[in-house]
């Protein structure tokens, strides 16, 4: 009994170090007292923008302009997606295994699997040198916001003032790269409050050092993926070269040997992509109704499949799995984002943020006359988008995933209205003699009829799902078939899926053709004309938001200044934070999780391959490793897709963590942080240590991430 009551107040005790904004199941929100807040906005500082005495504040740390400055050229766009960071004076890298996986197939050797199996050079002489794969170094930041907004603002219209914004922006960049020999980006900051110019240093010659399996790296699968508690180690090293030789840095960040503490400060460095937190009212309920249902619905349809084939084909394991996880990838985030949309207690904040900001303007009389017609401005033009969006949807094609029936049906179509023409009018290639050798590039050599049947059912379930079933266009062409069977009627309907039926549709008139019942022809007869008004139409309709969301971040940069962070913009920041659990599902997360679950997780679920599944080499437990080691952490810095592969360091500048992404509720995190439940996920530097050391005996790189250098 005494030991029962010592673990109930040692339980109790533990749920303190839980966020004191959690919100309980036992404890029902009243939509009508929910108000707004500043903390809202999140923690994506600039790094021209560190928020000092707010650091102090809080943690009792204020940076110094070196600090600032080092961690800065520490960190590293990687690839043009992700995020990494120099790790040794020797240029070693350190990313995400997600963000650079797909090079993995590439440099296989035959009879070899590195994305299966994973990679390791034992000597220098083994990294492998990787194609067209690069990181950039932020080097310099300066403030051209005067610039751009006087040429915007010299524009007559809204279609005018985007040009010139657009225009100044170009020769901006053009004229600082050749200045500096860098790689110059001008950065829109608070919806074009604020514009900032970027400048990179780019590495070109990078080569792989070590990859671990596919299966630990990606432990769950799309099941795992945003989730948390999580047991896996998403790890990635490669190594920067100059002259064939590694690189000599200045910067880099050390590796801690004790990795970080619950509760003690650590700053997440890296890239996250975009977030809308500064986005009107009706700007989220539009991307509740239209964009983000219909990207998820789109999302969904291509999952099934490459899932589908995958299921299907094990001897295309390589092939299809970097397909399902990056489909896979997506289509969580957005179902994360679609369900924060949907979210009654984040609107009535978002609501209530906008209501308090348009207070303050209006209480200005020189604030109202210049922005107060901003937010009923953006819902009239978003309601006259609205008209457009679902057929401009519908109608627009995947240039990557839809079916190739398509593409040979605007090659049909553009034969057939050639042939109408005199010789002497058509295109070259047109002419009696190329006509021979055009026709015979209409179609590929090879389709993979599965591959392209299971397309052809995914778009059409797009777009009935848009249209609904009572549009004249899906009536037409899908009548009342659905999922498969669509699938069947359309390919039994068509010219184009066979070289027979093909030649035998070339051999009819151009008008033949051309009026043909083939639902491919049909389809871009009787939608791509009107494609193309409507999206003439939307990009006027999209220049004046551009313009008003440039007003709306305007106001909102001179209402609160830099004490919000800008929304995110695929550019480098810091955010801070704390190791610490959550409240989630009527239980409580932990700060930190153990090498435990990884066997535990593999046993739970029988050992199957997929998708808790164990590599061989780990399903024996190595002699030396300590289960009780922090496999992964879970803190409240504030990141979003991008910051992949940020280092989290404390205030030693020393790498306690490897971030991946975060939990489902961080999903949310594209338009508002609410520090409740917003976790990012990383892997823990410690437990990577102990899987290198005693899994994949990795001596040479254990040297370098603890001395900060090779041998």
């Amino acid at each position: 009994m005494k030991n029962k009551f010592f673990v109930i107040v040692i339980v109790l005790l533990s749920t303190l170090t839980i966020s004191n904004y959690a919100q309980s199941i036992y404890e029902p929100r009243d939509l009508s007292k929910v108000k707004s807040s500043l903390k809202d906005m999140g923690t994506m500082w600039t790094f021209d923008d560190v928020p000092l005495d707010y650091f102090e504040k809080e943690y009792g740390f204020r940076p110094s302009k070196d600090w600032i400055k080092d961690v800065q050229m520490s960190a590293l766009s990687f690839g043009g997606g992700c995020t990494a960071a120099f790790i040794s004076v020797d240029g070693l890298i350190m990313t995400n295994h997600h963000c650079g996986r797909n090079t993995l197939p590439a440099l296989s050797p035959k009879g070899e699997d590195y994305l299966r199996d994973g990679y390791y050079a034992k000597t220098m002489e083994e990294e492998i040198k990787i194609p067209n794969l690069f990181v950039d170094q932020l080097v310099m930041i300066e403030d051209v916001t005067k610039i751009v907004l006087e040429a915007m603002n010299s524009g007559k219209d809204d279609n005018e003032k985007v040009k010139m914004r657009n225009d100044k922006v170009k020769e901006l960049e053009e004229k600082y790269s050749k200045e500096n020999g860098l790689r110059c980006r001008v950065i829109q900051l608070y919806n074009g409050g604020k514009y900032s110019l970027y400048g990179y240093k780019r590495y070109d010659d990078l080569r792989l050092v070590m990859a671990p399996d596919f299966q630990i790296a990606s432990t769950g699968w799309d099941w795992d993926n945003f989730t948390y508690p999580r047991y896996e180690l998403d790890f990635m090293f490669f190594r920067a070269y100059v002259n064939d030789k590694p690189v000599k840095v200045e910067h880099f960040f050390k590796w801690s040997k004790n990795g970080a503490k619950e509760g003690e400060p650590i700053f997440v460095i890296g890239n996250p992509g975009r977030t809308q937190r500064l986005y009107s009212y009706a700007q989220l309920e539009f991307l509740r109704d239209k964009n983000y249902k219909y990207t998820l619905l789109t999302q969904n349809e291509s999952y099934k499949v490459y899932y589908e084939l995958f299921q299907k084909h094990p001897e295309r394991y390589t092939e299809l799995l970097n397909m399902v996880m990056g489909i896979g990838n997506a289509r969580k985030s957005f179902a994360g984002r679609y369900l924060a949309l949907r979210d009654e207690y984040i609107m009535t904040k978002k609501k209530d943020f906008e209501k308090n900001l348009r207070e303050k303007v209006n209480a200005d009389p020189e604030l109202k006359a210049k922005y107060g017609h901003v937010w009923s401005a953006i819902k009239n033009n978003l309601d006259e988008l609205r008209k457009y969006v679902d057929e401009t949807t519908a109608f627009t094609l995947n240039s990557r995933g839809g079916p190739v029936y398509y593409s040979i049906a605007e090659k049909v179509i553009k034969y057939a209205e050639q042939m109408k023409l005199a010789e002497d009018k058509r295109d070259a290639d047109y002419k009696a003699n190329k006509l021979s050798s055009t026709l015979n590039l209409i179609s590929p050599e090879k389709i993979d009829e599965e591959l392209q049947g299971k397309l052809v059912r995914a778009q059409a379930n797009v777009v009935r799902g848009i249209l609904g079933d009572d549009h004249p266009l899906v009536k037409k062409l899908y009548g009342n078939m659905k999922d498969d069977m669509t699938t069947e009627l359309i390919m039994k309907n068509s010219s184009l899926t066979s070289k027979e039926k093909l030649d035998e549709l070339l051999k009819k008139s151009p008008d033949e053709i051309l009026n043909s019942d083939d639902p491919f022809i049909y389809f871009l007869r009787n939608t791509q004309d009107k494609l193309k008004e409507m999206r003439s139409k939307m990009t006027e309709i999209n220049n004046t938001l551009t313009v008003l969301n440039q007003l709306l971040g305007e106001v909102a940069y001179h209402v609160y200044g830099d004490v919000i962070p800008p929304d995110a913009t695929g550019t480098l920041r810091i955010s801070d934070g704390r190791i610490e659990g959550y409240e989630y599902n009527g239980t409580v997360a932990p700060g930190k999780t153990t090498f435990y679950g990884i066997w535990d997780r593999w046993n739970s679920f029988g050992k199957k391959d997929y998708p808790w599944g164990l590599h061989p080499r780990w399903q024996k437990i190595p002699d030396g490793l300590d289960l009780s080691t922090p496999v992964g952490w879970a803190s409240t810095n504030d990141i979003v897709g991008g910051n992949s592969g940020s280092s989290a360091i404390n205030i030693n500048k020393e790498v306690v963590g490897l971030v991946h992404d975060g939990n489902l509720e961080s999903l949310a995190g594209d338009f508002i942080f609410l520090p409740e439940n917003n976790r990012t996920v990383a892997t823990d530097s410690s437990g990577l240590i102990e899987a290198l050391k005693y899994v994949y005996k990795t001596d040479r790189l254990v040297y370098e991430l603890l001395n900060s250098k090779m041998e």
